[in-house]
């Protein structure tokens, strides 16, 4: 049988989501004898040295590499100028490099793992060059995501080939649990661990540091993520997502807390029955089935070990304790630019909670004013989201410094 190839493009590769993908990719290149997998380009912000590193340990001397500053990369190839024996990547840099990688027309999957909205453009790109994109980059959606769908639609219509696989555990859950009956499902079911504060008080929460809103129980995460999940932000992008993903209205998704991290989400039908997605908690499993979907292959994320008990607990989401998922169903239900508006907040707010500017209980607020103070559209163009996003990262920063 004569194996195919699939060239994947990584952005975001130095991150949680993208060196799971990596291992993935290894894994792949090993085991799968349908397909010839190939790392044409990773992209990485910190830690690039690494990336190089394991980009020859994966035999892929000519991938293209590409970093977020040009000093950086000049720093990077000044040093390995005098390595002869060490193969050289071609290094590209810049936001619009990114844009370039995702165009390309020898990439086939376009793994969107940039933390925040500096994946937009990017992800953007790769959806109107009707690449696959398996996409961890949630903000994308939030941001835009009238556009996103206004540009998978276009590539239905002239059959580019354009899709959207999820890679967010709970997505990809219920991308699985609907797969056979889409137009039978009633309630989308997002499950949220919790995070570090599950059971803690307003006032614990207003006195938190740093560290211990960073001390994430299940996942492993980077540092804005780990914050988002304490807050629940991450769960109210979710919920945004999720509206845009599957074309459901704020009013058809729920969540509930489900501090074991096991069923990454569940959808209900119409007629009653409950479907769940269930598997330990390990990115890897949901990341290969974004790649090689239709296809299930054997993976190295673990199987549930069903020789233990397991406890499985379900509780309703508190939005009192948890603000920002109030804000998470109030721009789902409106979209426009809303979405651009709470996400750039956030990322501003976060920043300065860790940098130990506000509290951690102001972040959500800090995101509800700045929704506030701004001219909602209902139909924005993508020059006016960015335009959006730098404005409402000015405002928080601007009601912070007023609450200090």
């Amino acid at each position: 049988m004569q194996r195919t190839s699939c060239n994947v493009a990584v952005l975001g590769a130095t991150g949680s989501i993208g060196t799971a993908t990596l291992d993935v990719l290894k894994h792949l290149q090993a085991t799968d004898s349908q397909c010839d997998w190939r790392l044409w380009a990773a992209s990485g912000h910190t830690n690039v040295d690494k990336l190089a590193r394991e980009l020859v340990a994966m035999g892929s001397p000519d991938t293209r590499l590409v970093m977020s500053e040009p000093e950086a990369a000049a720093c990077w190839q000044s040093a390995h100028a005098e390595r002869d024996s060490e193969p050289k990547h071609q290094v590209l840099t810049g936001p619009d490099a990114l844009v370039k990688v995702a165009s390309e027309p020898a990439v086939d999957t376009v793994v969107a793992a940039i933390v925040g909205r500096a994946g937009l453009e990017s992800t953007l790109a790769a959806i109107e060059h009707g690449k696959r994109v398996a996409l961890a980059n949630k903000e994308t959606l939030v941001v835009a995501g009238s556009l996103v769908a206004e540009s998978l639609n276009e590539g239905r219509k002239s059959a580019s080939g354009a899709e959207i696989l999820p890679v967010d555990s709970e997505h990809s859950a219920i991308f699985q649990c609907i797969a056979s009956h889409p137009s039978a499902v009633k309630k989308l079911i997002l499950t949220a661990s919790g995070g570090p504060f599950r059971e803690a008080t307003v006032q614990q929460m207003r006195d938190a540091t740093p560290e211990s809103a960073l001390a994430h129980p299940t996942w492993d995460m980077g540092r804005k993520i780990s914050i988002d999940s304490a807050t629940m932000m991450n769960k109210a992008l979710e919920i945004i997502e999720a509206r845009w993903l599957f074309d459901l209205p704020a009013e058809a998704i729920e969540v509930v807390v489900h501090p074991q991290s096991i069923i990454h989400s569940m959808v209900e039908f119409t007629d009653g029955s409950v479907i769940a997605q269930l598997s330990p908690p390990d990115m890897r499993m949901p990341i290969q089935l974004a790649l090689t979907h239709p296809r299930r292959l054997p993976g190295i994320a673990p199987s549930l070990d069903r020789a233990q008990r397991w406890d499985l607990q379900l509780m309703p989401a508190d939005l009192e304790r948890f603000p920002a998922l109030r804000l998470g169903f109030e721009v789902a239900r409106v979209g426009g630019t809303a979405g651009a508006v709470v996400n750039a907040a956030n990322e501003c707010a976060v920043a300065l909670f860790l940098d130990g500017q506000i509290r951690f209980t102001d972040i959500a607020q800090v995101c509800q004013t700045v929704l506030n103070h701004h001219n909602f559209e209902s139909t924005p163009t993508l020059s006016r989201l960015l335009e959006l996003d730098r404005w409402a990262r000015d405002e928080a920063q601007r009601c912070c410094a007023a609450s200090t």
